[in-house]
């Protein structure tokens, strides 16, 4: 497991608050019932902090503005499109909103309409298998032929596990292709690892990303100051991304 990842899954909300409960209970019955008290409540406060969609949109939001959204056509051109595997929210259009399939834009679908656009002649598909034979980049692959991209368009990085991995493979594919510029798509969230991590292989990259989904739906529907299940649920993404940027940073990843 990527170490950023593992991180991760201990300090997201409902793991953190039910070891902090523990540790509260174990103290206690040392008969430390102050620094007890003071871990579970610290722990419930973690809970609650993340089920507010305030927090979301506070530290979320922040890291998709670093690299604002841009529609296809007005892209720069480049010699390529690297698009990486994976998925944040399965491209719904809003964070806190269910999953409408007619308005959801993933990473895929944004490589397909800047290869429509004529933003670059080639699509590299960065993704190893996480499960199973079949890797992210060849699944990627099927449906990009299906939207009618000719095969002689793709190149494939087949073994990537993590972002890291992601950047020096793909550079490797790009160097034998003789590939000096591209346009990294990946979801705004994600973005500012990946270009860290791309600018540390020395890719000359541009960021392309997803459309942002961490905002208040404009109906009204979600207060921000109300425990929002969504929210809570989507958690572990945003602290994903802190997490892998002090994991990178300390590795010299970034």
């Amino acid at each position: 497991m990527e170490i950023s990842s593992l991180l991760a899954n201990l300090i997201i909300p409902l793991d953190l608050c039910i070891v902090l409960l523990l540790l509260g209970a174990v103290l206690r019955l040392l008969r430390l019932r102050r620094a007890g008290n003071f871990a579970a409540i610290l722990g419930l406060a973690w809970v609650l902090a993340w089920s507010l969609p305030i927090t979301s949109i506070w530290l979320g939001g922040e890291l998709e503005q670093r690299y604002p959204h841009i529609l296809p056509t007005e892209a720069p051109k480049a010699q390529a499109i690297v698009v990486l595997g994976g998925n944040t929210g399965h491209g719904r259009s809003n964070w806190f909103m269910p999953l409408d399939k007619d308005t959801a834009m993933t990473r895929l679908d944004m490589a397909i309409d800047l290869y429509e656009a004529g933003r670059a002649p080639k699509i590299v598909l960065s993704g190893g298998a996480l499960a199973g034979d079949v890797s992210d980049a060849k699944s990627m692959a099927y449906r990009v032929r299906q939207n009618g991209i000719p095969e002689n368009a793709l190149i494939l990085e087949n073994s990537s596990r993590t972002t890291h991995e992601n950047a020096l493979l793909t550079e490797d594919k790009l160097e034998l292709h003789d590939i000096h510029n591209v346009l990294l798509v990946t979801s705004a969230l994600h973005m500012p690892r990946a270009m860290a991590a791309f600018a540390k292989q020395g890719v000359n990259a541009t960021a392309v990303p997803t459309p942002s989904q961490i905002s208040l739906p404009a109906d009204g529907s979600v207060s921000p100051w109300l425990p929002n299940a969504r929210a809570f649920e989507a958690s572990r993404s945003i602290i994903k991304e802190y997490a892998g940027l002090l994991v990178y940073w300390w590795r010299g990843w970034v």
